[in-house]
């Protein structure tokens, strides 16, 4: 959703320039593709002139950003994720009720900083199952965790099971925390990539759940390669020449072409065949951000719906090199409750 935001931001103020604080999604592809459309991505909302217009991430910012655009007089556009709009959500509500928050994530991660700023005092973050071993809180029955929304659905269980051990009465979110996206890749790389010779995932190294699909492909026994496209591809990858078998798969932020154009070139340089595996029904809805949708109506430009649709799509011979044969390998994906019980 968040590259469909900057995208309208772009068209409805072909005038200006755009500002991004942070990477908008951790896919180098993308955000080198908005730079070429004028787009300027910050570490800091200083360098945004007084009036700019800045969209937030996808992973969220901490309140004292929020309130520093505010006071900059900048015309701010939040694009993060609700799904980790959802976890700030959590966080202040258990909070304000006087829990103690355990944040299980990566401590310098861009969406566990915004989600700590929600509420500072009350939240610690543990980044592993040895962490959890040590943790110290105040009062055990006043406890919750929440989770980075990118995680490995193995790596959060591993610490869950650490934290309920250690405190049984920790409390947990009542809808799991790990993007939908993120959950439903990874259950397709375990099922399918022991199935298979090797996986390639397509994802920048600073995404982090693009990182953790090469992660449990390679701990199911298969290797695995991430690459930002097809100019990555390696021969020696393939050793068993036109017979090896190779499950392709993406990161949440990958855009498809990419996708595409690694299978053509496969196909094109080892020839073989084209499956789609029909694992999970992805499509979602999204509503726009308020203030985009704001923007659109003072600017004339129609809303529409106000929803923003995002499928699995429907791979075409013509971009993927072949018609792809659908095969169904429907299984609904753990729940994190069930890996962490």
């Amino acid at each position: 959703m968040a590259i469909d935001v900057v995208d309208r931001a772009v068209s409805l103020y072909p005038d200006r320039t755009i500002y991004v604080y942070h990477d908008i999604v951790h896919n180098r592809h993308v955000v080198d593709r908005f730079k070429d459309r004028g787009v300027v991505f910050v570490e800091e909302l200083e360098s945004i002139p007084k009036g700019g217009v800045v969209v937030f991430s996808a992973h969220g910012i901490p309140p004292s950003i929020r309130q520093q655009a505010q006071d900059r007089g900048l015309i701010s556009v939040d694009a993060t994720c609700p799904l980790v709009t959802k976890v700030h959500s959590e966080a202040v509500r258990y909070a304000k009720k006087g829990y103690q928050i355990l944040l299980i994530g990566h401590e310098d991660h861009q969406e566990v900083i915004g989600t700590k700023g929600e509420a500072p005092d009350a939240t610690l973050v543990v980044e592993s199952p040895e962490h959890a071993e040590t943790i110290e809180v105040g009062d055990p029955s006043k406890l919750v965790y929440l989770t980075q929304t990118t995680l490995s659905t193995d790596d959060a269980g591993a610490i869950i099971r650490v934290l309920k051990r250690r405190f049984p009465e920790i409390h947990e979110p009542n809808e799991p925390d790990i993007c939908y996206a993120t959950t439903n890749r990874q259950h397709a790389v375990r099922q399918i990539a022991p199935e298979v010779d090797v996986v390639l995932v397509v994802g920048s190294k600073n995404s982090s759940n693009s990182v953790r699909l090469t992660e449990i492909a390679h701990n199911v026994g298969t290797e695995s390669y991430l690459l930002d496209d097809a100019s990555e591809l390696r021969a020696e990858w393939f050793s068993k020449g036109s017979d090896t078998s190779v499950m392709v798969t993406a990161g949440a932020s990958a855009p498809e072409d990419l996708v595409a154009a690694i299978c053509r070139t496969l196909l094109e340089n080892h020839g073989g065949t084209l499956e789609q595996w029909d694992v999970i029904d992805e499509t979602i809805e999204f509503a726009l951000p308020v203030a985009l949708r704001r923007l659109m109506k003072e600017e004339g430009v129609e809303v529409g719906s106000g929803m923003v649709t995002v499928d699995s799509g429907v791979a075409s011979g013509e971009a993927y090199g072949a018609v792809p044969l659908t095969v169904s390998a429907r299984s609904a994906p753990p729940d994190l409750k069930d890996v962490a019980p």
